[in-house]
């Protein structure tokens, strides 16, 4: 017997024949799954680098000497004895070391005495605030750099603004301003 006089023996339609392989398909698809999920730990972290072991300092002739281990950078080292990452330019100094990116493990660096650096990055907004000056007039002449968002803060305090001083001015590519020009300002 075959296939197919089977199937017409249980006088099951083609429909019916797809609904069910298809119910097993998604059974099997099913236990998969919570397999799957079963076998995951919950609580587990994992790890998200090499952690950095803290290298033995030792003291010689009244000097400490860090002994570098797997993962230690100038940067990570400095952070350890100074509370500042940035004082990785005085180890490299005073260990003579020219390409600060590579150190080798067990290397011993001489830790230098001097005082822990701080960063001496100025504040974005103080930056900004000396760059920004108003515009007060009627009319405004672009200097290099100038764009008509920049004009329109300046002389608005809104950006949105540009769209006016567009139109004012009749420009038919509002991105292609020249220094020089001169922008009548809508007030």
């Amino acid at each position: 017997m075959n296939l197919k006089s089977i199937l017409k023996s249980l006088k099951l339609h083609e429909s019916t024949i797809s609904m069910i392989l298809g119910g097993i398909v998604i059974v099997i698809v099913g236990i998969l799954v919570i397999n799957y999920f079963k076998d995951i730990e919950t609580g587990t972290t994992l790890p998200t680098g090499q952690e950095t072991q803290e290298g033995p300092t030792i003291t010689k002739d009244g000097k400490t000497v860090h002994i570098v281990q797997l993962g230690d950078s100038l940067w990570k080292v400095a952070e350890r004895y100074y509370d500042s990452g940035y004082n990785w330019v005085d180890i490299a100094a005073e260990n003579d070391i020219l390409d600060p990116g590579l150190i080798d493990m067990d290397q011993e660096l001489v830790i230098p005495n001097v005082e822990p650096k701080e960063a001496t990055v100025k504040i974005a907004q103080e930056i900004l605030d000396n760059q920004i000056q108003p515009i007060s007039g009627a009319t405004y002449t672009v200097v290099t750099g100038d764009n008509l968002w920049n004009i329109a803060i300046r002389a608005y305090g809104d950006g949105y603004r540009w769209v006016d001083i567009a139109a004012e001015n009749d420009l038919v590519s509002p991105n292609l301003i020249h220094t020089g020009n001169i922008l009548v300002l809508p007030r």
